[in-house]
């Protein structure tokens, strides 16, 4: 059974960012990686939006566990590629998965602080 961790919600924090786990450091890129990456409709890169919702790990492969503010959106095929080819060029990842899942639901509290600050939740 390969390993399972959360995404980290921001860079330097949580797994990933330099905390425990032989993949913290992937993750961490993983992260810088997909913060680069951002929500067609909404104008905030994926992870501070809160779409990332986990990382799995089976040796060098990963699934990455993520969500879409809203199960109908268009571009989900197209974001997926992104994603897949943004781990994919972390070192040490040999194959990605991305697993879209809609439970739980996304809502505006899965933002970063970052995020709620600039959509005004904060």
């Amino acid at each position: 059974m390969g390993e399972t961790a959360a995404a980290t919600p921001t860079a330097g924090s949580g797994p990933g960012a330099g905390g425990g786990g032989p993949y913290a450091e992937r993750e961490r890129l993983i992260t810088l990686n997909l913060k680069q990456i951002y929500d067609p409709e909404i104008p905030m890169n994926i992870v501070d939006l809160g779409l990332i919702y986990g990382f799995e790990w089976n040796g060098d492969d990963v699934t990455l566990k993520m969500t879409l503010t809203a199960p109908g959106c268009p571009v989900a095929g197209i974001l997926a590629e992104e994603v897949k080819a943004a781990i994919e060029k972390v070192p040490n990842v040999h194959a990605a998965t991305v697993d879209m899942v809609w439970e739980p639901p996304w809502t505006p509290d899965k933002m970063s602080d970052f995020a709620k600050h600039q959509f005004g939740y904060a």
